[in-house]
């Protein structure tokens, strides 16, 4: 009996300690619920932020589905009550589509190519191999990306001028085989988080540079050219200036220049215009989704923010 009384005791001391000043009973699992709210507002706002960004290519892609009396319309919304394809028979038929779509799908291929070879190889020497003026190089390489493009537009086109290979894809295409300061940079410093100790070790048995950087480092390296691959291929593929300077015949046209081009002589058919420009759109959509984990892993490992 005594027994029982002492633990009743007990048991409202202990109760009453779990009582807050005011009565209410104090929840045990307040430091879960504070996580789970701080996860919640988390996601809020990465959904509104989403949301916001992802807004303009929602208005692109219903604009391009609505018939002409309908894009103006008072108020304005995003929905339709005829949705149609017109708009993308009306793009297709106003200019050579698939012409353009083949023309920048091969600048951008070959781009992609040339800085994964050439960003690649130079971002190794500078992370793996020790060399003297190693590091010079390397800050004259990155001091080139404070420097505008602007500023060499001109002396690089009278130079290309100069050799005669204004007009075709030469000044577009060569370039991409001598590297990129951003790319170089970004692969450098997931180059060195390679351990010393596999390169040291493949040295021994006997591997020259370029095996180690074939066989060992380029596979360890996925993720980064990867990310690198994605950043290539969408400025190459969203280029304007460069091919709208470099070229003058209208079958060697971009589709970005198409789309300019098309702008200019249809500037009122904006359901067509939105129809090019979602098309033009799309393989970067594919291509971001083919590649996103990768992308984001290369991304995290190399520091890039």
């Amino acid at each position: 009996m005594q027994a029982t009384e002492v633990s009743a005791q007990a048991t409202e001391v202990s109760a009453i300690s779990l009582r807050r000043p005011n009565g209410i009973w104090r929840n045990v699992r307040q430091p879960h619920l504070r996580l789970a709210s701080g996860l919640a507002f988390r996601y809020i706002v990465l959904v509104c932020i989403a949301a916001l960004y992802l807004f303009p290519f929602a208005v692109v892609l219903t604009t391009s589905l609505k018939p002409t009396s309908e894009i103006f319309s008072l108020p304005p919304r995003l929905g339709s009550d005829h949705w149609t394809l017109d708009n993308y028979r009306a793009a297709l038929e106003a200019m050579p589509f698939w012409r353009y779509l083949l023309n920048t799908a091969f600048i951008s291929t070959v781009t992609v190519i040339g800085q994964l070879f050439s960003s690649s190889i130079v971002a190794y020497s500078l992370a793996k191999i020790r060399w003297r003026g190693r590091d010079a190089l390397l800050i004259l390489i990155v001091a080139t990306m404070m420097l505008p493009p602007q500023v060499t537009m001109i002396p690089v086109y009278i130079g290309w001028n100069k050799i005669g290979l204004t007009g075709s894809y030469v000044p577009l295409l060569v370039p991409q085989f001598f590297g990129n300061a951003f790319f170089i940079f970004m692969l450098r410093q997931f180059f060195r988080g390679i351990p010393e100790e596999l390169i040291d070790a493949a040295r021994l048995d006997g591997a020259t540079e370029l095996r180690i950087y074939r066989s060992i480092v380029l596979p360890l390296a996925r993720p980064a050219l990867v990310a690198l691959s994605i950043f290539a291929f969408m400025w190459a593929w969203t280029d304007f200036l460069l091919p709208l300077i470099y070229i003058n015949d209208p079958q060697q046209y971009t589709l970005s220049i198409g789309l300019y081009s098309f702008f200019s002589e249809h500037g009122v058919a904006w359901g067509a215009l939105m129809a090019a420009a979602t098309l033009m759109s799309m393989p970067l959509v594919a291509v971001f989704l083919f590649g996103q984990r990768q992308f984001l892993r290369g991304i995290a490992l190399t520091g890039i923010k």
